[in-house]
């Protein structure tokens, strides 16, 4: 099985590190109706920063304009395996918006760390959220 390689980025509001932006993925998709923080693949040849910035662009329509890498995880699901590059995006320009519907909410840090947590995420991203508890 081919690993897949994906960017996701932590989206923190402005002036905010207690905010962040996540995003609800559709029920007809791998770990559907899940919460997530926004990204996709890699297209041949581009850098992980390159695919944050057009994911951003065509999922969110915002603008990066200040990002750094967070951290690299790999995960192995049943039928899929995943390879993250993990992003904090500090700045950008626009209003964030599910440009393909899906649903988008920014919301407490606290709130999706909490181990009763309402937003529930996919097994590849709970490395994500143990290292957003430690922050």
């Amino acid at each position: 099985m081919k690993r897949i390689h994906v960017v996701a980025a932590v989206i923190y509001a402005a002036r905010s590190t207690s905010q962040i932006l996540i995003a609800k993925r559709p029920d007809h998709l791998h770990q559907g109706g899940l919460w997530e923080f926004p990204g996709g693949k890699l297209d041949q040849g581009e850098t992980p920063r390159q695919a944050l910035v057009r994911e951003l662009q065509e999922e969110l329509d915002i603008n990066v304009t200040s990002a750094e890498p967070l951290m690299q995880l790999s995960h192995d699901y049943t039928d899929k395996q995943v390879m993250l590059d993990i992003w904090q995006v500090t700045g950008f320009e626009g209003q964030a918006r599910g440009v393909e519907g899906q649903e988008c909410r920014w919301v407490s840090v606290v709130d999706i760390v909490a181990d009763n947590s309402e937003y529930q995420f996919p097994a590849a991203n709970q490395a994500i959220l143990e290292r957003l508890k430690l922050a």
